[in-house]
């Protein structure tokens, strides 16, 4: 097995955590510099003690000349951050996977709205192949530069995309309800994240403007070639890590519980991390710490309502596991490779 050697940048944050996690099993990988900002100057067990006697590495500030002997560099900071870096690392002839959002949107203008800043990066935006392997492996496979999903819209766009694209399901109104852990909101402290806020609490947020509401209405479209009416509402609940996702549509014509089902087998049959398992309904507690997404559903026949649930870990498969998975497309390993 050829080895290949990476570079985390954001190596101290969540998803940069997990990610050095899976790598380090990796056999076909061996994990050189790593980056981060804050924590640059330290050990990284001295700021993620897990690591101790396992990975024995400084974090450094991030330099183009630091990553010349890699082959690939991951970049797993908050959106905002990769817009500089992506550039730089392209044109030292690097492949890049991104798990920030700046580059998940082809439009710029729909970026900025969403973002709230402007785009730029626009020529490495063009360039960017969105990294979901169930639908894109092709594109992956030879793509210099990944930008990986958001969490939220993996969620939401494996189950409903091949009942939009088979025509199961009306895609003019379409309501998404999202529960997320708080790990989702990334490393960095603030108030309004606190134990005291969170705890014992549910709440909705950024309703009617969250930055992934394009994210899963473009990659659906563009996987099924409809046009997608689609209301997206996340929630933050007192669990470290996991996303679990409602969706709730409606049947069309005389699609019935077997075409569901077809829909599922027809693209995910040899899909290693997606589970769908009928009418039973997917817990949290089955998906974490793995890079599996469990999908379930339940009709209503008097009404031809269709309620579909996902469930994901939101720093595995929703971040750092989809990641290596995209990586082990793109460098020819099986792509199951350091995720079993």
């Amino acid at each position: 097995m050829k080895t290949v050697q990476v570079c985390v940048i954001g190596a101290s944050g969540y998803s940069g955590i997990e990610l050095i996690k899976i790598l380090k099993r990796h056999p076909g990988v061996s994990i050189g510099r790593l980056f981060a900002n804050t924590s640059a100057g330290k050990r990284l067990d001295e700021v993620v003690p897990v690591f101790g006697k396992i990975v024995d590495a400084d974090l450094e500030l991030f330099s183009p000349e630091k990553i010349r002997s890699s082959d690939l560099v991951y970049i797993a900071l908050p959106s905002g951050e990769a817009l500089k870096l992506v550039p730089q690392i392209l044109a030292e002839g690097k492949r890049v996977i991104d798990l920030g959002g700046d580059f998940r949107l082809k439009d710029a203008a729909l970026y900025e709205r969403y973002y709230k800043r402007p785009h730029t990066a626009p020529e490495a935006l063009q360039s960017a192949v969105f990294g979901l392997p169930e639908w894109f492996t092709d594109e992956i496979r030879s793509a210099a530069f990944v930008s990986n999903p958001g969490c939220y819209p993996t969620s939401a766009i494996l189950p409903l995309a091949p009942l939009i694209k088979e025509g199961v399901i009306d895609p003019d109104s379409i309501a998404v309800s999202s529960l997320s852990g708080v790990s989702g909101a990334g490393k960095s402290a603030s108030a309004d994240m606190s134990f005291t806020e969170i705890n014992e609490s549910v709440r909705a947020y950024k309703v009617g403007h969250h930055q992934h509401i394009p994210e899963i209405r473009s990659i659906i479209e563009i996987i099924s070639g409809y046009k997608t009416q689609l209301t997206f509402v996340p929630h933050l609940i007192p669990i470290n890590r996991g996303i679990y996702t409602s969706m709730y549509t409606t049947l069309k014509g005389s699609a019935a519980e077997m075409d569901v089902y077809n829909a599922f087998e027809k693209y995910y049959k040899d899909a290693p991390f997606v589970r769908y398992s009928g009418t039973a309904v997917p817990e949290i507690k089955n998906v974490v710490q793995t890079n599996c997404i469990d999908i379930g559903y339940k009709i209503f026949p008097e009404t031809k309502q269709l309620v579909v649930f996902s469930a994901l870990d939101n720093l595995i498969k929703g971040a750092a596991g989809q990641a290596v998975q995209n990586m082990n497309i793109m460098f020819g390993f099986n792509e199951t490779e350091g995720l079993f």
